[in-house]
């Protein structure tokens, strides 16, 4: 057994407790957990099964990107139980992924999609990256277009980010590529909705687009603030009351568990920034931020500067009152961060 797969195993039976609730979901990410060997992974699923209460009928997924699939792969991960998996696509142009730097064909994102519907995963969600400087309106519908003509039920789509210290950011700063257009991202990602709207789409969060009944189980718990566990270098845990994560050096992670330690840092959150994480995760799904629940949880007077706060916003368009829950409007979801700070408990 590899040490990073043992060290992530003994993590799982030192916080076996630290969870009271069933655990629903499973995610498989990360790094690229689709390299590990099948026994690896097996023994992983098995021991999550072993230590903590899993529903029988979990969504267990595992992030893959399209190079790494392979008919045999596919067959042998359906049975080790895994029954939904997330493909790095990005884009369905070469031009695109070089640009991106990624290590697929444009090819390979097809084949790889059509090897997993042939294997039986229906439950299948890609990621697809719009606003770079290779990618034209055209270009993008097409890459939607053939995502909704392949009946994928689930798609990620996000606006490219430029990290900082990262080579993208240094061939940018150095007029080796052209820089990212926010002028053309926010066209993307308007236009994204439309297409998917007519497809029938539920944009059941900001970046998320599902078919009826196929959203992602385990990315909803983040935006509904239930309880997770996350074990190996960097993962984060949430328990309502505080947030953990681990170190992300691999050869200390893995150290300090030979030693039986677990190597995390804590933060307890007050309840301001427990409202503040309720306001900003809500205000991202379809159904928006329940001022109701504000008040059961922080009161009514939280409640009601919450809603007076966004009167602007519901004044100019961008937010509208539904059964008592602001909800953002197509053009207010181009501004989620900057009008979720501006509800920010002090």
């Amino acid at each position: 057994m590899p040490a990073m797969v043992q060290a992530i195993i003994k993590e799982a039976q030192l916080r076996k407790d630290y969870l009271y609730e069933d655990i629903s979901t499973i995610y498989f990410g990360g790094g690229t957990p689709s390299l590990l060997p099948i026994a690896d992974l097996q023994l992983q699923v098995d021991s999550m099964r072993e230590l903590f209460k899993v529903d029988d009928d979990a969504e267990i997924t595992l992030e893959t990107n399209p190079d790494d699939i392979t008919a045999e792969k596919l067959a042998a991960w359906k049975a080790i139980g895994i029954n939904r998996l997330s493909i790095g696509i990005q884009s369905f142009f070469e031009e695109d992924l070089q640009w991106m730097n990624r290590a697929h064909t444009a090819e390979q994102a097809l084949q790889s999609i059509q090897l997993a519907q042939e294997a039986g995963f229906d439950n299948i969600t890609i990621d697809l990256i719009y606003g770079t400087p290779t990618l034209t309106d055209e270009q993008w519908q097409h890459n939607v277009q053939i995502a909704i003509s392949l009946n994928i039920p689930h798609l990620s789509c996000y606006a490219l980010t430029v990290e900082p210290k990262t080579a993208l950011e240094k061939m940018i700063a150095t007029n080796k590529i052209a820089n990212v257009d926010a002028e053309k991202q926010s066209r993307h990602f308007e236009l994204l909705m439309q297409w998917l709207n007519e497809a029938g789409y539920e944009h059941y969060e900001i970046s998320n687009f599902a078919k009826p009944g196929m959203r992602s189980r385990h990315n909803s718990s983040y935006w509904q603030g239930k309880h997770y566990i996350g074990l190996g270098p960097a993962a984060h845990s949430f328990n309502g009351g505080s947030r953990q994560w681990n170190i992300a050096n691999n050869a200390l992670y893995i150290q300090s568990l030979e030693n039986s330690a677990v190597p995390f840092e804590i933060e307890v959150l007050t309840p301001a920034q427990q409202l503040n994480e309720y306001i900003m995760t809500s205000l991202r799904t379809m159904e928006g931020l329940s001022l109701q629940r504000i008040q059961q949880h922080w009161g009514l007077a939280e409640a009601e500067r919450v809603k007076n706060g966004a009167f602007v916003f519901l004044s100019n368009g961008q937010v509208i009152l539904i059964n008592n829950s602001l909800v953002l409007t197509n053009s207010g979801r181009l501004f989620a961060d900057g009008i979720a700070a501006e509800l920010f408990a002090a």
